[in-house]
């Protein structure tokens, strides 16, 4: 098991990717803290977590609140003793054109998706500098490599996630703390159930695999990312995309 007995948080592991990286966490070993603004679904993942005899705890976390985020780390440090893994997984879409993006949307969306994962990072990383040891694993996207129409605002806080990695990268890699992001393409995640059947077959033809991705195809990166195997990889925006942009 690649990440046994590691203590990872993941934000936004109550449904779709952060699930699954949850799910695969929980598979190579490791203690996961299940993060997440929905309760309900937090409880769910724990309790199949557990029934399969993972160690697993929820918290509930809004990654703009720093005093829930300070909370759930605390309680994880008293639990456990150390974090080793952060994936900031959490975030949402608010798409417009330019020309029609209100300033809640790009507020919101810049909000969660760029300052969370500051948030997250920066109450995580003094007890990753004290053990000498840590990976924080951003999730970016493809848009946050090439951009994309109608998303001004996610394309934004994606290209950001990754100039964090770079700089932490370069901050903490003699402290032991490697950090990197993750840049999907197309995935079939629950966000997609209000889309027109149409607009989801243009996407997949749109790949050289002729389909989307799988959660746990990405959860899978995470997991190479985060264990012991990836030691010397730091500062990377790996892409998961089926060739997407070939």
């Amino acid at each position: 098991m690649r990440l046994k007995d590691k203590v990872a948080i993941i934000t936004g592991s109550a449904s779709g990717i952060g699930q699954a990286t949850a799910i695969k966490f929980a598979a190579e070993g490791a203690k996961v803290v299940v993060c997440d603004v929905n309760q309900s679904g937090i409880d769910a993942v724990v309790s199949s977590l557990v029934q399969s005899g993972a160690v697993a705890v929820g918290h509930v976390v809004d990654v703009t609140n720093k005093t829930q985020i300070a909370e759930m780390v605390a309680a994880v440090k008293a639990q456990f003793g150390r974090i080793d893994v952060l994936v900031n997984n959490a975030g949402i879409v608010q798409d417009a054109q330019l020309i029609k993006m209100t300033e809640d949307q790009f507020d919101r969306v810049i909000d969660i998706n760029l300052k969370g994962v500051y948030n997250c990072a920066r109450a995580v990383v003094d007890t990753m500098v004290e053990q000498g040891s840590g990976v924080i694993l951003n999730a970016s996207s493809v848009v946050g490599v090439y951009g994309n129409f109608g998303q001004t605002n996610y394309a934004a806080a994606k290209f950001g996630v990754i100039g964090f990695v770079k700089t932490w990268a370069k901050e903490l890699g003699k402290k032991g703390i490697r950090a990197n992001a993750v840049c999907p393409g197309f995935v079939a995640t629950p966000i997609l159930k209000a889309m027109p059947e149409k607009v989801i077959q243009d996407m997949e033809a749109r790949v050289p695999m002729k389909r989307m991705a799988r959660p746990e195809e990405i959860a899978n990166v995470y997991a190479f990312l985060a264990s012991d195997e990836a030691s010397y990889i730091n500062g990377a925006a790996i892409e998961v995309t089926g060739g997407l942009t070939l």
